[in-house]
C-alpha cells in the first residue's frame, strides 16, 4: 500500500485528490495530519512545507513541488535524496504570460497616469506610444520567462532577455552572464523580473543595479521578493528614479500592513498570484511521474533545489 501526502496552505486538497484519484488506483491520498502509517508514504505533493515536514517519511520516493519555484526546498536537513519534480504546465505558463502582458501594457499605454487623472476628475491626454518604441527587458529566460518574452514580442514590443547562460529565442535580443547584466538593465524601459531564487540571484538587484535602469523606468516582479533589495526599490520609487512598479512578490509575505509600499500610488500590489498550479491540467502530469517511479523509469521535469531550477 502506498500513500501520497499533501501539504499546501494555498491549494485545494479536495480538488487535487479528486483529480488524482482516478489516475492512482491503490494509492491513498491524504493530508499530512491524516497520515496513518508514515512508512507507507511514498509520494509527497507539497507547496512550502514547514521545516521538519519530511522527517517522518523514511520511505519517500518522489517529491512533487506544487509550482515552478523550488527555493523553499533549499538548505533543508529533512529532505531525503529523492527525485524532485516541479509542475511544468503550459496553462501555468499562459497564466504567467497573461499577468506579465497586463502589467507591461498598463505601463506602455500609461494607464497609471489616467488612473490618477480620473481620481482628480481631470481630463489628461497622453499620445499612445507604438510598442516598437518600448524596450521591455525580461530578466530570466526559463520556461515561464521565455514564454512571457515571446508573448511580449508577439505584441510588437522591443523585447530583450537576460539569462545566466546564453539562450536563443526568435524575435528577442538575448544576452547572458554577469558582465552583460548592467547594460541589459540600462536598456530596459520596463523590467520584468522572472529569475528563480538561488544563492546566486539572492539580492541580485541591489541599489547599484537598480540605479542602472533608465530614469523613470517601470519595474515588474513576478519571481521572488528576495531577488530585489526591497528597501532600495522603495527608495527608488519614492524618489521617482523608478517611476512605477507592479509587485506580486515580496521579501516578507504577506506584506506587513505597515510597509511603505502599501501607501505608494505608483505601486500596484498583488498577493503572489501571477501564476498558480492548475490541478485539472497538472494532475495527469503528477500521476505520470508517480507511475514512472513505480516502473523504475526516469521522471520528467526533475529539478535540483541547490541550482534553483
Amino acid at each position: 500500500m502506498s500513500t501520497l501526502v499533501f501539504y499546501s496552505e494555498f491549494d485545494s486538497f479536495t480538488e487535487w485528490s479528486a483529480l488524482l484519484a482516478p489516475h492512482l488506483p491503490g494509492v491513498t491520498i491524504c493530508r499530512a495530519e491524516e497520515v496513518q502509517q508514515a512508512d507507507e508514504v511514498h509520494y509527497a505533493l507539497v507547496w512550502k512545507p514547514p521545516h521538519g515536514f519530511f522527517a517522518p517519511y523514511r520511505h519517500l520516493k518522489l517529491l512533487v513541488n506544487l509550482g515552478a519555484g523550488v527555493d523553499s526546498l533549499v538548505g533543508r536537513n529533512d529532505l531525503p535524496d529523492i527525485p524532485i519534480i516541479r509542475l511544468s504546465d503550459p496553462h501555468m505558463a499562459r497564466m504567467m504570460a497573461s499577468y506579465v502582458l497586463f502589467a507591461v501594457l498598463r505601463y506602455a499605454r500609461d494607464i497609471p497616469a489616467f488612473e490618477r487623472a480620473q481620481r482628480d476628475r481631470r481630463w489628461h491626454y497622453l499620445h499612445p506610444r507604438s510598442p516598437e518604441s518600448v524596450r521591455v527587458g525580461v530578466l530570466g529566460l526559463g520556461e515561464l520567462g521565455a514564454y512571457a518574452a515571446s508573448e511580449l514580442a508577439r505584441q510588437g514590443f522591443d523585447v530583450r532577455g537576460w539569462s545566466r547562460s546564453q539562450k536563443t529565442l526568435a524575435g528577442i535580443a538575448c544576452s547572458s552572464g554577469m558582465d552583460a547584466l548592467d547594460d541589459f538593465l540600462a536598456s530596459s524601459d520596463i523590467l520584468v523580473v522572472m529569475l528563480p531564487l538561488t544563492p546566486q540571484t539572492h539580492g541580485l538587484l541591489n541599489a547599484e543595479r537598480l540605479a542602472c535602469l533608465p530614469q523613470g523606468a517601470a519595474f515588474i516582479n513576478v519571481s521572488r521578493g528576495a531577488i530585489v533589495d526591497q528597501q532600495a526599490l522603495t527608495l527608488a520609487l519614492r524618489r521617482g528614479d523608478i517611476a512605477e512598479a507592479t509587485l506580486d512578490v515580496f521579501d516578507r509575505e504577506p506584506l506587513p500592513p505597515d510597509d511603505a509600499l502599501w501607501g505608494m500610488d505608483n505601486v500596484l500590489i498583488t498577493p503572489h498570484l501571477a501564476s498558480v498550479a492548475i490541478p485539472a491540467s497538472a494532475a495527469p502530469q503528477v500521476a505520470d511521474n508517480i507511475h514512472r517511479i513505480t516502473r523504475g523509469e526516469p521522471v520528467l521535469n526533475q529539478v535540483f533545489p541547490q541550482q534553483g531550477y
